[in-house]
């Protein structure tokens, strides 16, 4: 009798790195890989590294940086963590984010506790080592069969010369494993009319002198790839064409995968891999990419912020948006957002009358006492006008503080984070965080990630949810004070969830009002295209009916 034995399938890496100019798409290129391979039966898992000296993306303004993404044990990441999240539904944690600083800071730590054993430590090969030996770590823990490695930053940086050492280290050692996709732009000047190449070219040459030829290059263009401009990368690339992938520019960011399965990318890439194809089932994002096209009515949301005047607000508020527009297209709506600065409310009062134009307000995250004043406005106006409001953990105590100066009659209700020594603290520091801060203990020190909350039956959040107890991710250092929780109860204002472990507050409502809602956590982290989540969507829906 003889017994067949499984094949041993030795994990494959796949490594995005980009061209010659930045923002071209690396973060949904890797994601959509990530996608296509995984619906073809095959587990994957995205890592994001960045070149920041920085431990992680905490203690990195917003507007520097784009959005802080909070992964499910607490890790504060770079957006494109979320982008992986939204196209593979598979969760991120520490292991999905690596940075210079993280690199470093182990090895100068294994170097004090004397595990190098009394060898010297040198930059190469002891740096690229950690990056390699953090790549597998993660592969391990994910047994991902396919990862996808996202290298941050463009193509002739120096701080970028290490992590392309460790894959090319990667690549000697296992040559049958390793793969490269170059993510470039194919520039189209109007006044010559054509799309030109040398960039990309110029590119791959750079990228060549690390010691490292591209297996694919993903051509992001305003229209299709042409022909002849294949045709040239094909040649200075010694590529077969059907790896020179054209990435024009889609209606919405999910339409990427979409294009790629027009390309055959799928197919190609499980080829080179040497993997086969286990099944292929994208119909419903197929069916989604096109549903989203078709959608006329709309829904106006307005997000009173205050990271507006620096860097493109799209990065700032990247999760929100999306499951906004997730919302809205399960509604067979597409949203109009609106960008509302609440400082302007705090020099004119009058200009709160823009809010009528809105179907509902959402009231981000944020730090720092500038601009809620004018939030507290909105809150205010929301509140009078039956407006659906939406308060996002700052928002959360923004109609907290809001409603609380009602109740109290008085001025002298605010946050201990906006005012120093303030009568009617309702919002106030959390107990572990007063010597955090006095210490100036920032980074990787607030309530983060997931934690548990029991809702109230009888609430809104809880016919949203339908279910008792929720697990959502936080990234705060303030909090409800339950000094204020009896008379604030008493005048109005259901507290709809608590964390059970600490009795912290999660969830306010305002009773009486169509959908007034705030919550202490960021559920705009869970979101998914095919499956909204369920505040939003309800959000959205008040929206709507309030149209």
């Amino acid at each position: 009798m003889t017994s067949k034995l499984k094949t041993y399938q030795a994990p494959k890496f796949i490594f995005v790195v980009g061209g010659v100019i930045s923002s071209v798409g690396k973060g949904i290129a890797a994601a959509s890989i990530g996608k296509i391979i995984k619906s073809r039966g095959y587990k994957v898992s995205n890592i994001k590294c960045d070149m920041y000296v920085n431990i992680d993306a905490g203690t990195i303004r917003p507007a520097e940086h784009g959005e802080v993404f909070v992964g499910e044990d607490g890790v504060e990441a770079d957006q494109d963590l979320g982008n992986y999240e939204r196209f593979t539904d598979q969760v991120c944690t520490k292991d999905n984010y690596i940075t210079t600083g993280q690199v470093y800071q182990e090895v100068i730590r294994r170097e004090r506790n004397l595990e190098y054993h009394g060898e010297d430590v040198e930059v190469v090969p002891d740096i690229p080592n950690e990056i390699i030996r953090r790549i597998k770590n993660c592969q391990k823990k994910n047994k991902s069969e396919v990862t996808i490695i996202e290298f941050g930053g463009t193509i002739g940086e120096y701080q970028l010369l290490l992590f392309l050492e460790a894959a090319r280290i990667m690549k000697a050692n296992k040559p049958n494993d390793i793969f490269f996709v170059m993510a470039s732009y194919i520039l189209a000047p109007k006044l010559i009319g054509e799309q030109k190449s040398k960039p990309t070219q110029f590119a791959i040459r750079t990228l060549n002198s690390a010691g490292i030829a591209p297996d694919f290059i993903y051509c992001r263009s305003e229209k299709p790839l042409e022909e002849a401009i294949r045709n040239t990368i094909s040649t200075v690339c010694s590529l077969p064409k059907e790896r020179i992938i054209s990435a024009p520019d889609v209606y919405s960011i999910y339409d990427v995968p979409v294009n790629f399965e027009k390309e055959k990318f799928g197919e190609v890439i499980l080829k080179t891999l040497g993997l086969k194809s286990k099944k292929k089932n994208m119909q419903d994002w197929v069916a989604f990419s096109q549903k989203i096209k078709n959608i006329d009515k709309q829904v106006t949301i307005g997000i009173v912020g205050k990271y507006f005047n620096l860097k493109s607000c799209i990065d700032t508020y990247i999760s929100v948006i999306e499951a906004i527009k997730h919302a809205s297209w399960y509604h067979n709506v597409k949203p109009n957002i609106v960008w509302l600065d609440s400082e302007k409310y705090e020099k004119n009062p009058e200009k709160l009358k823009e809010l009528k134009k809105v179907d509902g307000i959402i009231v981000p995250g944020g730090f720092g006492a500038r601009g809620t004043e004018g939030m507290i406005l909105a809150a205010d106006y929301a509140h009078k006008n039956n407006i659906p409001y939406f308060g996002l953990c700052l928002g959360m105590q923004i109609l907290t503080i809001s409603f609380a100066r009602k109740i109290l009659r008085n001025k002298e209700v605010n946050s201990t984070e906006f005012e120093e020594g303030v009568k009617h603290p309702v919002i106030c520091t959390m107990e572990d965080q007063i010597d955090k801060i006095h210490n100036k203990d920032y980074g990787g020190t607030m309530r983060l990630g997931a934690h548990i909350a029991k809702l109230s039956k009888g609430s809104l959040s809880f016919k949203a949810y339908q279910k008792e107890n929720i697990s959502e991710r936080h990234r705060h250092r303030y909090e409800f004070n339950n000094k204020y929780l009896e008379i604030l109860e008493k005048n109005g204002l259901r507290i709809a969830a608590i964390n059970p472990e600490h009795n912290l507050v999660e969830i306010v409502e305002v009773k009486g009002h169509p959908w007034m809602v705030g919550v202490q956590f960021h559920p705009e982290f869970k979101s998914r295209p095919l499956r909204p989540h369920p505040l939003f969507r309800d959000f959205i829906k008040a929206a709507i009916k309030n149209q």
